[in-house]
């Protein structure tokens, strides 16, 4: 069973910084595709950023050169850096790994709170 455990949400001002974690149970690499969804109150979770089999990655226009998504292999942990925070990037994080044959796993989420 995999487990995905996220960590380094928190509260932070407008143009403040955090960087996120998510420690896997297993290496990143065994995975179609690793990576961050939100989720803000009365919206549909959207992708943030992931990292895709041959480690391309995507992100979404709404982060695209405020977030860097990266990962350690020796950690089995993937992280989304962001910088240049916005109250509209309040949301609920969570870790999400794509396997075949096809198979999702979410982690727990995070909550990341941006105050104006």
């Amino acid at each position: 069973q995999v487990q995905l455990v996220e960590s380094g949400g928190g509260l932070v001002q407008a143009g403040g910084s955090l960087r996120l974690s998510c420690a896997a149970s297993r290496s990143t690499f065994s995975f179609n595709a690793i990576g961050w969804y939100r989720q803000a109150p009365g919206k549909q979770r959207e992708l943030v950023a992931d990292i895709r089999v041959g480690s391309s990655t995507t992100y979404a226009d709404s982060v695209k050169g405020r977030f860097t998504i990266s990962r350690d292999n020796a950690k089995n942990t993937v992280y989304l850096q962001m910088n240049s925070l916005k109250p509209e990037d309040t949301a609920v994080y969570y870790c999400k790994a794509s396997s075949w044959p096809p198979r999702d796993y979410w982690g727990q989420g995070t909550q990341v709170t941006v105050s104006s």
